[in-house]
């Protein structure tokens, strides 16, 4: 594929996709003394200073221990980091509440709430210092599959090498359907309109998923008298939402809201993203994984999308490290299965689980507003299934020892 003008750039992982999944990789392989190459589509602008998105993303324990490990977390403004003490949620009008909390496990947060631009951010800076080589502007073209490496192909001519070819480049990515590799997905025929607002009343660190019938309202608590209203509709809907000014907006969401948080006000514009499911039918095939969202992309209720792509960062590069170590093959079948096996395990039950709640608490049929109420009042009477929730919801931290 490549032609005389081609000019070849070799490495020991190429990773496609500078989101915080592909440089959270690139920094834990160089951690491991494994040189990688970053390909991202943007410009550098926008790389180093990526845009506010409207997207509040909790952190577990778990991946507060990777962050904090590829020193990450440390990037991160300390004054934008809102604990998240507990979890209510509720179905309809119905005054029933269940509640999460840790303090089963020992632990007195469930995880953090960040802005998904700020840990952009953190990343990018991070990979810098590490000496990561992140080419920008890179339109990938092409995917080249040989027998001691793959090599990919941008549209600039230049031609990028090595023994692993890495995707990280979203739920949709190109790679992943270059590399053969398909996907299932799944369309909720939804959009989440997300914004920041001001309240009077302090948010005490809990946040609120309402089941609504006709859509659902989820207020996440931010630094402050600050929370992010994420409002998710059917997508035929999403216009009359956006088209709504700023002080209707907030009356909405505030009436909705019963007014738990006094008065409510818009204090940065509104963002709004189509909600599609996907999870790919591999997760590595000959020199190539999948990472992030390009591996698994999560419906945001059960909040485990980035959550599971450091997860799997942590599982692909632990493996890869290894190999490095043992003098082995970093493209080799066995570190990529070993890795395909470990994050399926981890992940394909909560999707498949997520995928079913959203289904049951969006579906505003008689019956199924029926069964969404006892599924709340069971899961408050049985204490060992909120147990097994709150493990996921925090990471697997289990109860402390003593």
């Amino acid at each position: 594929m490549s032609g005389p003008g081609t000019a070849t750039q070799r490495s020991e992982v190429v990773i496609v996709g500078g989101g915080p999944a592909g440089l959270a990789l690139a920094v834990a392989l160089a951690q491991a003394g494994i040189a990688g190459t970053v390909l991202e589509q943007q410009g550098a602008a926008a790389l180093e200073h990526p845009a506010e998105d409207g997207r509040e993303i909790a952190l577990t324990h778990r991946s507060r221990r990777i962050l904090e490990a590829l020193g990450i977390w440390a990037r991160l403004p300390a004054d934008e980091i809102a604990p998240l003490a507990q979890a209510h949620v509720r179905d309809g009008v119905s005054p029933l509440v269940l509640p999460f909390d840790a303090h089963r496990d020992g632990q007195q947060m469930l995880g953090w709430l960040v802005p998904n631009f700020r840990i952009r951010e953190a990343a990018h800076a991070a990979a810098a210092d590490a000496g990561v080589k992140i080419v920008t502007d890179a339109q990938v073209a092409a995917l080249e599959p040989g027998h001691a490496d793959m090599a990919v192909h941008t549209g600039s001519d230049a031609r990028y090498a090595a023994p692993l070819v890495v995707a990280a480049d979203s739920r949709f990515s190109s790679l992943r359907r270059m590399g053969g590799i398909g996907a299932h997905l799944h369309d909720f025929g939804r959009t989440a309109i997300v914004c920041r607002m001001s309240h009077e009343r302090a948010h005490e660190g809990i946040a609120h998923e309402c089941f609504r019938y006709q859509n659902t309202l989820a207020i996440l608590p931010m630094a402050g008298l600050h929370c992010s209203a994420v409002v998710t509709v059917r997508s035929d809907h999403a216009a009359e939402w956006l088209a709504l000014g700023d002080a209707e907006f907030a009356a909405r969401v505030q009436s909705q809201f019963e007014s738990r948080l006094g008065t409510m006000s818009v204090a940065a514009r509104r963002h709004s993203y189509p909600l599609v499911g996907v999870y790919a039918r591999r997760f590595a095939a000959p020199r190539f994984a999948l990472v992030g969202d390009a591996a698994v992309g999560m419906h945001p209720v059960t909040a485990h999308g980035y959550n599971f792509g450091l997860y799997g960062v942590e599982v692909l590069a632990r493996e890869l490290a290894q190999a490095r170590h043992g003098g082995g093959d970093l493209g080799a079948a066995g570190p990529l299965a070993a890795y395909e096996r470990e994050h399926q395990r981890v992940t394909l039950p909560i999707y498949l689980g997520t995928n079913a709640i959203v289904q049951l608490f969006t579906d505003d049929r008689a019956p199924a507003r029926l069964l969404r109420g006892t599924v709340l009042r069971v899961a408050r009477r049985l204490p060992p299934l909120k147990a097994v929730i709150t493990r996921q919801l925090t990471g697997g931290v289990r109860r402390a020892a003593g």
